[in-house]
């Protein structure tokens, strides 16, 4: 009553300074206004005041680290955002009221107006929320590479996506719930507008739920010319920065529906595999006897590794220089100290072909990656091919021009 007693010695006094009845009813409208616009302010300072300093001192005297993201100033000023239209639909009435509006359209619309305001705030108001809480995900043991980029994408298209449902819904002055019953009948228009937008949805749900792909990994997907580590995971995309430093670019829903061969695994076992053959002149397989093996035993770096092997068959025959060499190449690869010797490493024999009898190696290097994995491989390959002469096995390649130029 206080209030409606100021208003009515405002209105008197503006009558007595010679306004008309009409302009005076303006003034004393915008009068009104004025002051609610300025309550309108002091309340939201204060609260904003008030709620982010109590807030932040609180978190200061916590020993936790997470709560620093959670409730970051920016977190705070979307939350105390929400107060403004929610103090604003309190004091509509009274506007409305001050201004002595009559037009029910014109009031319709001011409401619809503020109750929109309302949802955009509490859809801004999460989204930051659910952007504090990734931000405090990514520094957790257990979601490090993890896409979250592709999931927060997820979380924020079905905000996006209720939000506009409820604006629709004020608008058109419709419950959400028949509204969407209403989206159900082109439901196939919709899918196939964003077809990419919900393959590439439900790509990442199962992408990030099976674990099969983080950022960080090394992929390779030969029929997509895809071979890199990947770099970003979002909703429509997927960066792989190829080994050539450029930049390619995926669907997420081409790795669910094709294959792809994903060598983290690799990385993370801590062994790195070489399958590396050599073609054998089978015309040079011959028996070696006492002579030609006590003769190999003059080089000081076959005779260190001979010390350790049998130079007979299990039943004490006559050995192969075939045998023999392959016993000391998987004696050598034994005692290398940058091969990984908790998993399986073997010399063996593949079906013999045109182009002579394959001798493959397999074993797995202790570093996985490139460079040092490279260098191993051709210092062991450089060996045994050096190796090859002093057993009188002779490695067969193609002839060249040099093979056929007469002296």
């Amino acid at each position: 009553m206080l209030g409606e007693n100021i208003k009515v010695e405002i209105y008197e006094r503006l009558i007595k300074w010679g306004l008309s009845t009409h302009a005076a009813e303006v003034l004393d409208g915008a009068i009104v206004i004025i002051y609610l616009l300025l309550l309108l302010l002091v309340v939201n300072l204060l609260f904003r005041w008030g709620v982010i300093r109590t807030t932040n001192w609180v978190v200061a005297h916590t020993k936790v680290e997470w709560d620093n993201i959670l409730f970051s100033n920016k977190v705070l000023k979307h939350l105390c955002g929400i107060v403004t239209p929610l103090v604003i639909n309190i004091l509509l009435p009274t506007a409305i009221s001050a201004l002595n509006i009559d037009q029910e359209w014109l009031v319709s619309i001011l409401h619809k107006g503020v109750e929109i305001y309302v949802v955009i705030a509490f859809a801004l108001f999460i989204n930051t929320l659910f952007k504090a809480i990734f931000s405090i995900m990514v520094h957790r043991p257990a979601w490090q590479g993890k896409p979250l980029d592709g999931l927060l994408q997820i979380v924020q298209v079905i905000i996006a996506l209720i939000t506009g449902i409820l604006i629709v819904a004020i608008l058109i002055e419709r419950s959400p719930a028949g509204l969407l019953t209403g989206l159900g009948a082109s439901a196939a228009v919709i899918s196939f507008i964003f077809k990419d937008t919900l393959l590439g949805l439900v790509a990442g749900v199962q992408l990030s739920a099976n674990n099969m792909l983080k950022v960080g990994d090394w992929i390779e997907m030969p029929s997509r010319g895809i071979d890199g580590t990947v770099i970003e995971v979002s909703l429509t995309t997927i960066k792989v920065r190829s080994w050539d430093n450029t930049i390619q670019t995926i669907a997420p829903y081409l790795l669910i529906s094709e294959p792809f061969s994903n060598w983290q695994a690799m990385r993370d076992t801590g062994g790195r595999r070489v399958k590396r053959s050599l073609n054998i002149d089978m015309t040079s397989v011959q028996f070696m006897g006492e002579e030609a093996i006590t003769k190999l035993k003059e080089n000081e770096v076959i005779a260190k590794i001979l010390s350790n092997i049998k130079t007979e068959t299990e039943e004490g025959e006559m050995i192969t220089n075939l045998d023999l060499y392959m016993r000391v190449i998987n004696r050598y690869i034994d005692l290398h100290p940058r091969v990984n010797h908790t998993m399986i490493a073997m010399v063996r024999q593949l079906q013999p072909t045109e182009w002579g009898l394959p001798v493959e190696l397999y074993f797995f290097t202790a570093d996985v990656n490139w460079v040092p994995y490279e260098h191993l491989q051709a210092e062991v390959i450089s060996r045994i091919i050096a190796l090859a002469p002093h057993f009188g096995i002779r490695l067969y390649q193609a002839p060249s021009g040099q093979d056929f130029k007469i002296k």
